[in-house]
């Protein structure tokens, strides 16, 4: 009883000090980005901003498939420019979950 109390108190300093370490993490990669990466994400903004203000009720349909996959291309672009590595609730749940079985 008492190595289960001790392994669930370990996943749960984990859990809670791992987003700060991670969110340290994702600020310092930003501040490492290249002046050119930096001017392609704002470029990046800019188009999607336009993209907004577009009134789409207006474009053809293929007109609106186009701005769509522009979209998708701009965000997988600023993904891969931006870096970085996230993790949602749920696999941390599951992280968790998998070191208190394994343990």
């Amino acid at each position: 009883m008492k190595q289960k109390i001790y392994m669930l108190a370990v996943a749960l300093v984990l859990a809670l000090t791992s987003p700060v370490v991670m969110a340290k993490e994702t600020k310092s990669a930003k501040a490492l980005l290249t002046t050119e990466q930096q001017i392609r994400l704002e470029e990046i903004t800019r188009r999607v901003e336009e993209i907004k203000s577009i009134d789409r009720s207006s474009l053809t349909r293929e007109e609106r498939k186009e701005l769509r996959n522009e979209l998708v291309e701009m965000k997988k672009e600023a993904k891969a420019v931006s870096g970085g590595v996230y993790l949602s609730v749920g696999a941390i749940v599951i992280i968790i979950l998998l070191l208190i079985l394994l343990l």
